[in-house]
């Protein structure tokens, strides 16, 4: 009996052993990146050509890199560009989700069951593979280096919010429509004024993860905004690549730039992220 709990414990140990190696690794793989480029954008072109990756700055007091990236990139006009798609796609994909997820939940008409699949079916097929189509549509709107074009390509139904919207509106009960009606109110104050407001959880699930996609796009922004004024933060670092090689303090200073932005909101919010992904994704 000894031996077979000895046994145990022994398993048990190399278990945990494994395990806490195991976070470490991944620890160390995703913390060594964020270093890298910390140790990089405060080194200079000299430093960063003669010491390796690894190696420390001379000074963690130098934001002479930064200040290039700024004003080389237009950092703050893609910043400003940035901000202005980032409310408007985002104010549009609520809406438009949660309205959509409310007639697709609440009724039922010839041809429902039929949008549901089309959705589940256009959420397999990869946005870049209906490029060529998407943009020989702008082209002819004359909808190319203009931001509100950007803003109604990335505005496109949101399947993923669709979703999480159709799974909270199934534990909200019908009672409450039912008895809205009853004491007069239209469908769209039943939505308005009585539904929406208890989406709050759904709504702060859609809002990062598709405030996410919209800050990290680059592929059609790389399409369809090709004018410098009109950059987007996303593509604003390429200004540092080029045939001859690549600026890569520079490039590190710049990531560093537009990773605050998301830190400071993390940092701010995290507790509301963390309850609307928890509540609005598994339950009303």
């Amino acid at each position: 009996m000894s031996d077979i709990n000895d046994k145990k414990s022994i398993g048990s140990v190399i278990f945990s052993i494994l395990k806490y190696v195991s976070l470490i690794l991944a620890s160390l793989i995703a913390i060594i990146p964020v270093v890298v480029c910390v140790f990089t954008a405060f080194k200079t072109n000299e430093e960063y050509q003669a010491t390796s990756v690894l190696s420390l700055p001379s000074s963690f007091l130098n934001f002479e890199n930064f200040g290039i990236a700024i004003k080389q990139a237009n950092m703050l006009r893609c910043f400003l560009n940035t901000g202005i798609v980032l409310v408007v796609v985002l104010f549009i994909s609520v809406f438009t989700g949660s309205m959509l997820a409310y007639v697709l939940n609440r009724f039922k008409f010839p041809g429902c069951g039929l949008i549901n699949s089309l959705f589940l079916f256009a959420s397999l097929l990869p946005g870049i593979a209906m490029q060529v189509t998407i943009y020989q549509i702008m082209y002819n709107l004359g909808l190319i280096n203009h931001i509100y074009g950007y803003i109604i390509v990335l505005s496109g139904t949101d399947i993923i919010s669709i979703y999480i919207f159709l799974q909270f509106f199934e534990n909200l009960p019908v009672s409450l429509d039912e008895s809205a009606i009853m004491d007069g109110c239209t469908y769209f104050g039943v939505f308005f004024k009585i539904l929406f407001p208890l989406l709050k959880p759904a709504i702060v699930t859609s809002l990062v993860l598709k405030g996410v996609s919209v800050y990290n796009e680059y592929y059609a922004s790389n399409l369809y905004l090709t004018q410098p004024e009109l950059k987007t933060i996303s593509t604003a670092l390429y200004t540092f690549t080029g045939p001859y090689g690549n600026q890569y303090n520079y490039i590190s200073a710049g990531v560093i730039i537009t990773i605050i932005p998301i830190l400071v909101f993390f940092l701010v919010f995290q507790k509301q992220v963390y309850s609307g992904m928890a509540s609005g994704a598994v339950k009303g």
